[in-house]
């Protein structure tokens, strides 16, 4: 009986052993979760990131022809436009999304349930705009990417298209405008604004160019 009690006294030991080593070495290797809303862009990646001199509409034309705003920003606490072809339901599934400035995409994927696939781009403001030095535009519940992480884009470049987070709405783009270097793909309503500002004011007032002239939305910056 001696001997059984030994053995299972060893056995035990060795067990905790074991276990403290575990959690000595094997956590420390194990990849964590990212956590998005700690990555902000570094002092040089802002600097280095393309210079946004225009800003279009991310759908149908420059102006926005052939869509509407189904959810318009702040209304039902939502921080974003909810922007749809004019055919409604599930008529624009498929639609191109284009970038709606020069920019940098700085996260491309899928972040969590609700949002779908989501694209966000960084574009650098010109030297003396009230809102600072950088901006990121949010597009979201999408069917496909057609871009990457890293990669550059001018304003007008098709980088997805419209979807509906993967079934979870009818088809339409979710649209924001953010104030700032964190890359977050963040929460879609709030009680206040957060970072965000009312896409359709803003791309009114960074336009860049004249109401009449409606050149090809690929031209670039």
């Amino acid at each position: 009986m001696k001997k059984v009690l030994r053995i299972m006294l060893l056995v035990l030991m060795a067990a905790v052993a074991i276990v403290i080593w575990l959690q000595r070495h094997v956590t420390h290797v194990l990849p964590q979760p990212l956590d998005p809303a700690f990555i902000r862009l570094t002092p040089r990646e802002v600097a280095t990131l393309p210079l946004a001199t225009r800003f279009d509409m991310p759908m149908g034309s420059e102006h926005g022809a052939l869509t509407y705003n189904a959810r318009p920003f702040r209304i039902q606490r939502h921080l974003g436009d909810d922007l749809n072809g004019i055919g409604g339901g599930n008529s624009d599934l498929g639609d191109a999304v284009y970038a709606a400035a020069a920019g940098r995409v700085v996260y491309a994927g899928s972040p969590g349930p609700g949002w779908g696939k989501m694209i966000l781009i960084a574009h650098r403001l010109p030297d003396g705009d009230e809102l600072g030095p950088v901006i990121q535009t949010m597009y979201a519940h999408l069917d496909s990417i057609r871009v990457e992480a890293g990669q550059n884009v001018q304003r007008g470049h098709q980088i997805g298209t419209v979807g509906t987070a993967e079934g979870a709405y009818l088809a339409h783009l979710h649209f924001e405008v953010r104030l700032g270097p964190y890359v977050n793909p963040g929460q879609g309503y709030a009680n206040t604004p957060l970072n965000r500002f009312g896409p359709e004011q803003f791309i009114r007032t960074h336009r860049g160019a004249g109401v009449e002239l409606l050149n090809p939305t690929h031209k670039k910056d």
